[in-house]
């Protein structure tokens, strides 16, 4: 069965994903990033970025057939094309079709509220369906008066 983890009151959840990405990518893992295609091109965008020195390969779901066999880490806003099997990071505010095909399931939630209560949905969905969830909760930073 799929371990699922909450990691919630993310306070960047593109940045936070790339950290990680860089973590499943050092440990050896496949990972698969699903998203709304606006937030996945965002992600994009900080991946080919972020870092000269600490680049992670990566493609969108829509590459050839021989670039997704050879890529690391892909970006779909679709599991359907997804063959991967390693882990699994949800940006996006649905649960994903075909969630259940990955070892290990992150879901990425910030402390905005449309986000928060999105995330509640989604917890209650696995948590109806039998899934043992896991919580992560970051600290909220505390805004000075």
């Amino acid at each position: 069965m799929t371990d699922i983890e909450f990691h919630v009151n993310v306070p960047d959840k593109l940045h936070y994903s790339y950290r990680l990405l860089r973590k499943a990518y050092r440990s050896g893992a496949r990972a698969v990033v699903t998203a709304e295609p606006e937030l996945l091109q965002q992600l994009d965008h900080l991946l080919w970025h972020y870092s000269a020195t600490e680049f992670l390969p990566h493609c969108r779901s829509d590459a050839s057939p021989n670039t997704l066999a050879a890529t690391p880490i892909l970006l779909a806003n679709q599991l359907d094309t997804c063959n991967q099997g390693g882990v699994l990071i949800n940006l996006g505010h649905l649960v994903p079709a075909g969630f259940e095909r990955f070892e290990r399931f992150i879901e990425v939630a910030s402390s905005e509220e449309a986000d928060r209560l999105a995330a509640r949905d989604r917890w209650k969905h696995y948590r109806d369906r039998g899934y043992a969830l896991k919580r992560h909760d970051l600290p909220v930073a505390q805004v000075a008066a």
